[in-house]
């Protein structure tokens, strides 16, 4: 009896926790397709604190669940042309501390892990209104209307042992390819996006211990997410917005059998504020809370990034002697980040 009792708290709360596609369904990332110079670059270290609480829906016997999982990351930016369009590519790793607990059919229970989350690498692409440019040239544009692709990969190279059922890293590859609007009106910029979550299957899931001597396999359904950010220059370099999401699908199939109480329907909302501290360095805070959880973390997220962003010389046209190299990005424009919200 203790053994299912054991089994059935760590299968919940992975299912709640653990799962890397529905941590990843919960990034608020506002102003994601605005562009940057050629050669610009940026090294960010963050840290994201979520606490909160997990709703079962009588999926597990369990009352009281909550969970509080700490993320320090760092993050390297770089923009380039791709086709004579701007591109950037971001990269980032994560280290994850977190604790797991709840009351199981009146024994109190808790489980905790620390190890390294999955790498995440996202390649963006601008498909109209952004050329590839360098610095001289962009202190003269002005953004209107952008469209942007990208294209996420989630690489499964964090901590994962298949004898535990809760681990911080998949054992699995996710990508996630999305659609980009963003849309500026003086001091006002309106993004937009339309992307989807998919998975490729855990071949080792919870196998090979005491309780499943064999191998099992699991997959998860894709995840449709929608995101929107309202942004207000401030003055240059500093802004805030107004942040809101929504994601559907992602029930898991162990063994080819469907869980339908997995299925996920959530929302979430949030702020998030940059602001400029010296030439190459800003600050960037965010808040993001739960508007509507049908099934999952329903998490209030806090995060604080520093950023170092600098512009590399030599690039398709020669900065002007007038300009120190290397050199600050324009005014108005913040580097985006790889954002770990587990």
């Amino acid at each position: 009896m203790e053994v299912a009792r054991r089994a059935g708290f760590a299968f919940a709360l992975l299912a709640l926790a653990g799962g890397p596609g529905r941590l990843h369904a919960q990034e608020l990332a506002p102003r994601a397709y605005v562009i940057t110079p050629l050669g610009s670059n940026a090294i960010t270290l963050a840290n994201t604190y979520n606490s909160g609480d997990l709703l079962l829906e009588g999926a597990a016997p369990i009352k009281d669940a909550t969970a509080s999982l700490n993320a320090p990351t760092l993050t390297y930016y770089r923009a380039f042309s791709l086709f004579g369009r701007s591109a950037n590519v971001i990269a980032g790793l994560a280290y994850g501390v977190g604790t797991f607990e709840g009351n199981v059919l009146g024994e109190q229970k808790s489980i905790y892990r620390s190890g390294l989350f999955d790498s995440v690498v996202r390649l963006s692409v601008n498909l109209v209104g952004g050329p590839a440019m360098s610095l001289p040239e962009m202190r003269t544009w002005q953004q209107k209307t952008l469209v942007g692709v990208s294209i996420k990969v989630v690489a499964p190279t964090g901590q994962y042992d298949p004898t535990k059922l809760i681990n911080l890293g998949a054992n699995r590859w996710a990508f996630k390819p999305e659609l980009g609007l963003s849309r500026r009106w003086g001091h006002w910029i309106f993004d937009a996006y339309g992307a989807v979550w998919l998975f490729t299957e855990n071949p080792e899931f919870f196998s090979r211990n005491a309780y499943v001597p064999g191998v099992q396999s699991q997959t998860q359904d894709p995840v449709a997410v929608i995101e929107t950010h309202l942004s207000y220059d401030v003055r240059p370099r500093m802004w805030i917005s107004l942040d809101a999401n929504f994601w559907r699908g992602g029930a898991t199939s162990l063994n080819g059998v469907e869980n339908p109480a997995t299925l996920q329907q959530n929302s979430r909302v949030g702020i998030t504020g940059a602001f400029p501290i010296t030439r190459h360095q800003s600050l960037k805070l965010s808040y993001t809370r739960g508007a509507y959880i049908r099934f999952g973390g329903d998490y209030q997220i806090l995060s604080a990034a520093w950023q170092y962003s600098w512009i590399s010389a030599g690039r398709s046209k020669p900065i002007p002697a007038t300009t120190s190299s290397p050199s600050k990005v324009p005014s108005g424009v913040s580097l985006p980040t790889t954002k770990y919200q587990e």
